[in-house]
């Protein structure tokens, strides 16, 4: 009995490989089911105040700069929920290794 290995996909980075098989790109998926998976996957990790800050301003920029208006509505929602996430202050005695969750 032989065996084979599948094809590796050399046009691609591990990283690539890796997002692809954690979230599904088949055609007959749709988007919302792509972005299931993708939520499935997602875990608390720390992050400095100054990363949402500066992506703030970027998405901000972006809102006012582009002429496409489902852009601008795009980059002004995720840009307020950013901003909201920043304010926010951690439950005291909570962290990502607190919850569980990472």
């Amino acid at each position: 009995m032989t065996t084979t290995q599948p094809p590796r996909d050399h046009g691609r980075s591990a990283l690539g490989r890796g997002v692809s098989t954690l979230i599904p790109q088949s055609a007959a998926l749709s988007p919302a089911d792509r972005a299931a998976a993708a939520l499935a996957t997602i875990r608390t990790v720390p992050v400095h105040v100054g990363v949402l800050e500066a992506a703030v301003l970027l998405l901000k920029e972006l809102g006012r700069t582009t002429e496409d208006e489902t852009t601008r509505s795009i980059a002004d929602t995720t840009a307020a929920l950013l901003r909201a996430a920043a304010e926010q202050q951690p439950a005291e005695g909570t962290s990502p290794s607190a919850s569980g969750r990472r």
